[in-house]
């Protein structure tokens, strides 16, 4: 078995499972969009394919639940951009990040999957967990998107110091995830000592949920 199948931190180790990874592409339909996500597993792994909580987290949004709208949106752990496209077409301004060796494969699939229009409203941009969070103003953003970003738990306390830099009590952060391992449910805890937290939606099929978080009431606004 190929080495980098020990890279993912995952359950679906099935020869079934890890198919649709190793597709160079896949295409969804979205905000009437066709949108072709390319794929990259062989080379950047986990950050290059597309991951069922960005589905979820995209047909949420294209529910009309949340108004994008105009409002500016920044993206974390972004991979294949998928999820920062859609919220790009339903109307958003949003600052798409990843770390920095993930960042023109990022760009290429936001720049092939955005009308020309609309390419000023999407920003791809570096941004690693807990480091040089200057580059970001603090209380800019009125949502905070993460899809399938909770699975190292090394990166749970940068993770958490990045929400809290880039919120203000009116940021609504939605984090899709599935809850595999308990280390899942200490983020969580973690989450919610620091903010309000709730589920918004669950997905049987795929097994995913949809949490919205907000900064605590007794939080100081920054």
């Amino acid at each position: 078995m190929d080495n980098k199948m020990a890279l993912v931190p995952y359950d679906d180790s099935a020869v079934w499972g890890l198919q649709k990874f190793h597709k160079s592409s896949s295409v969804y339909h979205f905000a009437n969009h066709t949108i072709q996500i390319k794929q990259n597993w062989k080379q950047l792994g986990v950050a290059a394919v597309v991951w069922d909580a960005a589905v979820v987290l995209c047909t949420y949004l294209e529910m009309g639940s949340i108004d994008l709208q105009g409002r500016s949106v920044i993206e974390l752990g972004a991979g294949t951009g998928l999820l920062g496209i859609v919220a790009t077409l339903l109307g958003a301004h949003v600052t798409i990040t990843d770390r920095e060796a993930a960042l023109e494969f990022l760009k290429s699939n936001v720049q092939a999957n955005l009308p020309p229009d609309l390419q000023p409203r999407a920003v791809v941009k570096e941004l690693t967990w807990g480091r040089n969070l200057g580059n970001f103003s603090p209380g800019k953003f009125d949502f905070i998107l993460g899809a399938d970003i909770i699975y190292l738990e090394d990166t749970f306390v940068d993770l958490l110091q990045t929400l809290e830099h880039l919120c203000s009590e009116h940021t609504v952060v939605l984090l899709s995830c599935r809850i595999r391992y308990a280390r899942d449910q200490n983020f969580l805890e973690m989450l919610k000592s620091r903010f309000s937290v709730r589920e918004v939606h669950y997905d049987p099929r795929r097994d995913v949920r949809i949490f919205q978080a907000q900064r605590s009431s007794h939080k100081e606004d920054f």
